[in-house]
């Protein structure tokens, strides 16, 4: 009966979305806009329908009517069918973009972490280093899952941290949902590996969506370290303030484990030396960070010559792991643990970003939802642009149709400004993976929140000033950095 009321409501919010779109596409009036320089920009028929179809795709993502790979690609075929552009193009701008490479090679490297059994080492040891009181216990969780996350997928850690933060509460004889030590350390097993996404292009899926826009609308190329310049220092920042949130809004009963610290070395000696394994993956691991930070020493050494993308670099690692005498993975198994789903979501997204960029649709967009920014100072509008981005996401589940829907647009409107389009679009880059209020925004989320020990009020509780917090401590590490690095003035 539950299968069936699900059919019809879902029926019906498609039936809604199309009537929607049909509605759109015959709505008689859409204002011209002037930029600050007093360009008129006018929204024609072909942006006009990719506004229609954007608009489909996020009522159905919102919703979840449909999974959100098949809401994408039913929005590519509707772009055909109402010849905003030719299929082949429509399919080019987005399965014909090298990122997906990035994102294959990725996934395929963070299965491989965690087949070895790497991962789980490096959380046990940090875990050894931190010692038995909760409140480290806590901080420890944060620091291991941002770490980590940095370099696997995001899911992927909090996957990795959840048996060990399970076991620790289980052997303390912690029930679900009564205890704020349970509450804190099962919502740092999320917000470490959330926190630790905005690090490198490789932790997030929106991160490399951010980088291929920028790339084919801007003509940007961001390399790892100035990702990195900006992005490690907000993970830094934002590390101590989730802790201190989470002691905060969760007063800590234990203070003290109940295990001693022998105890704990014995649970890492269990894992024994380093299994030849657990040693190639390491040595194709630091391969790939020494490939993609240097990157433009090679280049700039050899003229040239030799010129390294990340999806490249990304892409060669992860084949490795398949050669005659490595073979950490089958392609069965990396087949079953990537995410085909995430990837289908990101090439389908490429090409409606691209749709809208080309059909002027996001300049019309932009300037309609965030034409008063330009007005503003640089501080506040990096401040404004992570807030506004922050309350998107509660709307739309999921990192990578927040990325789809903002890049394009501030893209657009930095063009228009006469700015960097890196400026503005790092901000929103960056906070388009933080999802610190509802569970139900990230798998990352969903993964702590299924061992049943924090509710989803609870995440809320905390989520809500972490929000604001983390916009804080984004702006603050966008403004020095930005002003160290010249990208910014003050």
């Amino acid at each position: 009966m539950e299968t069936k009321n699900n059919h019809k409501k879902n029926g019906l919010i498609i039936f809604i979305a199309l009537v929607s779109l049909y509605l759109i596409c015959i709505f008689p009036y859409f204002p011209n806009l002037k930029t600050s320089s007093g360009d008129l920009i006018v929204l024609s028929s072909a942006g006009r329908l990719s506004i229609a179809i954007l608009f489909f795709a996020v009522l159905l993502w919102f919703t979840e009517a449909l999974p959100f790979a098949v809401t994408g690609l039913f929005s590519m075929v509707l772009l055909a069918v109402l010849r905003v552009d030719t299929f082949k193009e429509i399919v080019k701008a987005g399965f014909g973009n090298e990122i997906i490479c990035f994102f294959i090679g990725v996934l395929i490297i963070s299965a491989a972490i965690t087949k070895s059994g790497l991962g789980n080492r490096l959380a046990s040891l940090i875990l050894h280093c931190v010692g038995t009181k909760t409140s480290r216990v806590i901080l420890g969780f944060l620091v291991v899952g941002m770490l980590l996350s940095m370099w696997i997928t995001d899911m992927a850690v909090a996957a990795i941290l959840l048996p060990l933060g399970v076991s620790i509460l289980k052997r303390e004889n912690i029930k679900p949902l009564k205890s704020n030590f349970g509450r804190a350390l099962m919502i740092s097993c999320a917000w470490g590996p959330i926190i630790g996404g905005i690090g490198t292009p490789a932790g997030c899926g929106s991160n490399p969506l951010a980088i291929g826009f920028l790339r084919d609308l801007a003509g940007i190329n961001i390399n790892f370290i100035q990702w990195m310049t900006i992005g490690v220092p907000s993970a830094v920042l934002l590390v101590p303030c989730a802790w201190i949130i989470l002691l905060k809004v969760f007063p800590l009963e234990i203070k003290e484990l109940s295990i001693s610290k022998n105890e704990i070395k014995k649970e890492l000696e269990q894992h024994g030396s380093l299994s030849s394994n657990e040693k190639k993956t390491i040595a194709i691991f630091l391969l790939t960070v020494v490939l993609w930070l240097g990157a433009p020493l090679l280049r700039k050494m050899t003229g040239g010559i030799i010129s390294l993308s990340i999806s490249q670099i990304a892409l060669f690692s992860a084949l490795l792991f398949f050669f005659p005498f490595i073979s950490i993975l089958s392609w069965k198994e990396a087949q079953s643990e990537i995410d085909w789903g995430g990837i289908v979501l990101v090439v389908s997204g490429l090409s409606i970003g691209m749709m809208l960029y080309k059909t002027g649709a996001a300049r019309w967009l932009a300037w309609a939802m965030f034409g008063k920014i330009g007005e503003v100072s640089s501080l506040i509008r990096i401040f404004a642009i992570i807030l506004i981005v922050s309350l998107l996401k509660v709307a739309f589940s999921s990192n990578t149709v927040t990325g789809i829907i903002i890049i394009p647009l501030i893209i657009a409107l930095a063009q228009d400004l006469g700015l960097n389009p890196w400026l503005l679009a790092a901000p929103a880059a960056i906070t388009s993976s933080l999802a610190f209020i509802l569970v139900t925004s990230t798998p990352t989320n969903v993964i702590p929140y299924s061992s049943g020990y924090f509710s989803i009020k609870d995440m809320a509780k905390a989520g809500i000033i972490m929000t604001i917090v983390g916009a804080v401590c984004v702006t603050i590490a966008i403004a020095v950095m930005g002003q160290i690095t010249g990208v910014y003035k003050f």
